[in-house]
């Protein structure tokens, strides 16, 4: 619990079986962490089994994609703070903390890991990623007018219940693309965020999303033509469904 509120964290799995038990024992000892979801996102065999040996409670999204698991993640969380992250080694849930730290004056934080003080050796942060994502960021920043923007891919936030529901409203996207569409609905419906630089570590084991390049140019190709493709829709999107 963190000043009164109740804090779930949701983490999406698909390939994470040798990492995801140490990630969720790390954040059950953040002091301030009530519940931990897994979205089980037909994950690889064993996954189960590592987190029954936590305290984790485990849900099943057989629709495939990153998208489709944080929604059902945030769907479930029943707390009043929610946060989602990758249990895939990258992140330090300690870093949580740092996050939470901005919610009394903002709605929505989100980690970066463009700071090379805290990109670690072997991290999955090479030149094409890292000005990529810089660069998709100031894209946002001039189409959108929004405050400064270092990083779109990160997928470590914490948000209020409220702005969850908000966002779960309007979001489209079931695939790798959705944590992007979940900045960019903030963005259009002004709200209170701020980035926060975060820990980045080497992954256990290979990214599905990330691990080829082709993927990534792919996925980069696909965050530039939803940042345009949003703009043009954003009175919609902000009046909402």
């Amino acid at each position: 619990m963190w000043r009164d509120k109740t804090l779930g964290v949701v983490l999406p799995t698909y390939n994470e079986k040798d990492s995801i038990a140490e990630c969720i024992r790390r954040f059950e000892a953040v002091p301030e962490v009530d519940r931990v979801i897994v979205v089980n996102n037909n994950a690889a065999p064993g996954t189960s089994e590592e987190v029954a040996t936590t305290g984790a409670v485990e849900v099943f999204e057989t629709r495939q994609g990153y998208g489709a698991a944080i929604q059902r993640g945030l769907r479930e969380a029943g707390t009043d703070l929610v946060a989602v992250c990758e249990p895939d080694g990258t992140f330090d849930p300690e870093d949580l903390r740092k996050l939470l730290a901005f919610l009394p004056d903002c709605d929505l934080v989100i980690g970066s890991r463009t700071v090379s003080n805290f990109i670690w050796d072997g991290a999955n942060m090479g030149w094409f990623l890292q000005w990529g994502n810089w660069l998709v960021a100031k894209l946002i920043e001039v189409l959108y007018n929004t405050s400064y923007l270092s990083d779109v891919g990160c997928t470590f936030r914490v948000m209020t219940a409220e702005r969850a529901d908000d966002i779960l409203r309007r979001s489209t996207l079931a695939g790798s693309a959705y944590g992007l569409e979940m900045l960019l609905i903030a963005v259009i419906t002004r709200v209170r965020m701020v980035q926060v630089p975060v820990n980045y570590h080497p992954r256990v084991g290979v990214s599905s999303v990330t691990g080829e390049l082709g993927k990534t140019i792919s996925l980069g190709l696909e965050m530039v033509r939803l940042t345009v493709r949003m703009r043009l829709r954003a009175r919609r999107i902000r009046r909402g469904p």
